[in-house]
């Protein structure tokens, strides 16, 4: 009888979040994805009663393959490279902070301090404050002239030199070949791990020939197009500079728990078997760290996927070469009012967040009900 009235008295006080939630969260997404497929924005967008017409999937289409949107494809680009380099480097920042600080330095206090006070400001002061530092006339690119040198003269946030730059409409060949090595990879590993059962792996080469001929009649298709370029703005170095030095003293800290957390046992094992420093790190410590390194990543890579605030400030809204899919979002729901293709930019980044987050949360609720 009293559990039967705890469970009561749990659903009455979970109820009004749980309706709120559903409301404003979730109620909230579905019209978005709802106004995605409109045309809110051909005509007179902010009228009292908009005539809207349902237009299917047409602004994603016009999205990834309009002649009009190619800012978005850039965008995407940006925010793709924004994302490696910003998550990489912040890894192995954090991870060489972390590495100095466990060797017991004297101030490890202060000097842990320091590391994570970047991290308790907003992007809108980081941003403010490194527009200053990354001034094309001035900031660092002056530092030479204190020891006679000429000034430096690398734009920064303003260049528009690219690097890697590739052809978009090259882009299904591309994910074809990717597709086709990380099944060559899953089926390695199975067939290592499962002793050869051919049974169990032979869906995955099928697989990836299906996508493989799926990706070249589309990459045939798209060949009679003109080609479009896209590739890493070097405008983004700064912006990346920026987020690191911020978010660098989030995974040192992760990193530094991970490693006081190894019993000194298997450090002292190792060396038993003959390990030195470098070979501990590699086959002991590394190893061991994965699971902080994986959920740095996740929140990293959550950080870079809707990066706003930090290149508003950094480098304004109308630069095209620093404009990632949600400053592009901003401009053309609240300057373009095209409200569905804004909508639609908002469902996408949704989208791309949620398969960066959903897979990590359901291993980890799967693990934790296996603990039990």
């Amino acid at each position: 009888m009293k559990y039967q009235r705890d469970r009561i008295y749990a659903v009455l006080v979970l109820a009004p979040s749980l309706v709120l939630l559903a409301i404003f969260v979730y109620g909230f997404i579905a019209h978005t994805f709802i106004t995605s497929t409109t045309d809110w924005g051909q005509g007179a967008a902010l009228a009292l009663e908009p005539e809207l017409n349902f237009v299917g999937m047409q602004n994603y289409k016009a999205l990834f393959t309009g002649f009009l949107d190619a800012r978005f494809r850039q965008d995407l680009v940006n925010m793709l490279f924004f994302t490696v380099l910003f998550v990489g480097g912040s890894l192995v920042l954090g991870l060489s902070l972390a590495i100095l600080l466990d060797q017991g330095i004297r101030g490890e206090g202060f000097f842990r301090t320091v590391f994570l006070f970047p991290m308790s400001l907003s992007f809108i002061v980081t941003g403010t404050v490194w527009r200053w530092v990354l001034q094309p006339r001035g900031g660092v690119n002056v530092l030479p002239t204190l020891i006679g040198l000429p000034p430096a003269a690398f734009l920064w946030t303003t260049s528009r030199q690219q690097i890697l730059r590739f052809d978009w409409q090259k882009l299904p060949w591309y994910l074809a070949l990717a597709g086709v090595v990380i099944f060559g990879l899953v089926a390695y590993h199975y067939w290592r791990i499962r002793r050869r059962r051919a049974a169990a792996i032979a869906g995955i080469p099928a697989a990836a020939l299906l996508a493989w001929i799926l990706s070249g009649a589309a990459y045939r298709l798209n060949a009679v197009l003109l080609p479009e370029p896209h590739g890493l703005n070097l405008a983004l170095v700064g912006i990346v500079l920026a987020a690191m030095w911020q978010m660098s003293g989030y995974t040192m800290a992760l990193f530094l728990a991970g490693l006081r957390g190894i019993p000194d046992e298997l450090r002292e094992a190792a060396k038993v078997d003959g390990c030195n420093r470098l070979q501990v790190y590699r086959f002991v410590e590394l190893p061991l760290l994965k699971p902080v390194m994986l959920s740095a990543v996740i929140v990293l890579g959550h950080i870079a996927l809707k990066a706003f605030d930090l290149i508003f400030a950094m480098a304004g809204p109308d630069n095209g070469a620093t404009s990632v899919p949600a400053v592009l979002m901003y401009l053309t729901t609240f300057r373009g009012n095209q409200l569905a293709k804004g909508a639609a930019i908002a469902t996408i980044l949704l989208l791309m967040v949620s398969a960066l987050i959903i897979p990590y949360m359901a291993s980890t609720l799967r693990q934790r009900g296996a603990e039990r």
